[in-house]
């Protein structure tokens, strides 16, 4: 179960409730990250890639796997790292797990939103992520500076409806975005993705969609089709 602490901004010393992020480890086990609840969040100024990831060990079958570095995002402005504990207790033995085989989750049949504008673009891909399961999901009348065109409870969705494949900056964006507010993040675009877009979105786990005239989106990535396959 993922732990829980009260994080304080050293700024404006508000106090937010943050809930630690579950991780897949490759093993099937879900991994949560041990946040410290006696040392103080601190300000982050400057972002590292290194600095954006930390060493954690599954509990189950003793693995150390990278996963980002937890952030919450203060309503003051301030972006704050939550401090995670460094076990140094050996790995337990393998546990053996017996495999479960996926429940499917029905869902009625998708009705696509036709695209002419790129409000459209929006309200299609909008609409595709209420069909998949998330809800409350709040749509952009244009493209912010952020990028985020779709928000609601733990994703975001960045719409690309130019006529240019998108590219690599605009995956890494969307994935920083994601990891600052500690959710989800997945892409549309209605002309696809420049080859590196794809290499970073696999890197990063990111699920790529592209959306067809008639409003239905199309999985790029293992990423998108794994986001399919979870049941909400």
């Amino acid at each position: 179960m993922a732990d829980s602490v009260l994080v304080r901004c050293p700024v404006c010393r508000r106090e937010h409730s943050y809930t630690a992020p579950v991780y897949p480890c490759g093993c099937g086990a879900p991994v949560a990250l041990p946040l410290l609840t006696s040392v103080a969040a601190t300000q982050v100024r400057h972002r590292t890639w290194a600095g954006s990831w930390i060493s954690v060990r599954c509990p189950a079958c003793g693995r150390v796997d990278e996963w980002p570095q937890p952030e919450l995002g203060c309503g003051c402005g301030t972006t704050l790292r939550v401090p995670v504990a460094h076990s140094s207790a050996p790995p337990p033995p393998p546990v053996p797990h017996r495999p479960v085989a996926p429940q499917p989750v029905p869902r009625p049949p998708f009705r696509p939103v036709t695209i002419r504008t790129a409000q459209d673009a929006r309200n299609a891909a909008a609409h595709y992520l209420r069909w998949l399961g998330f809800t409350d999901i709040r749509v952009a009348e244009r493209t912010p500076a952020s990028g985020i065109d779709l928000r609601g409870p733990g994703i975001v969705a960045h719409v690309d409806p130019s006529t240019s494949p998108a590219g690599p900056r605009a995956v890494e964006t969307l994935w920083l975005n994601g990891l600052n507010e500690s959710v989800a993040a997945v892409c549309f675009a209605l002309a696809g993705y420049l080859p590196q877009a794809r290499a970073r979105a696999d890197e990063l786990a990111l699920p790529l969609f592209v959306l067809d005239l008639a409003g239905t989106p199309s999985a790029v990535n293992d990423a998108a089709e794994t986001m399919i396959r979870e049941p909400r």
